[in-house]
């Protein structure tokens, strides 16, 4: 299981990746409620909510450098 990089949550990946449906354009659809996913820097990163993923897009280092050990 994955872990939020910005507030640490669990989150499900296969739940982040599960298709809910197609956009107009052929694009895969997810419900952001089970997780959702953002690729950065040649990784995926998990995140438990938009309001994460949104903040991390925001200022990807700040969290990375926070989840360094």
């Amino acid at each position: 299981m994955a872990k939020c990089p910005v507030c640490q949550q669990p989150v499900d990946e296969a739940a982040a990746k599960m298709q809910t449906g197609m956009t107009p354009g052929g694009a895969k659809e997810v419900d952001p409620k089970t997780g959702t996913r953002q690729f950065h820097d040649g990784t995926w990163y998990y995140f438990d909510s938009l309001d994460c993923r949104n903040r991390f897009t925001r200022d990807p280092e700040n969290f990375l450098k926070q989840a360094a050990p």
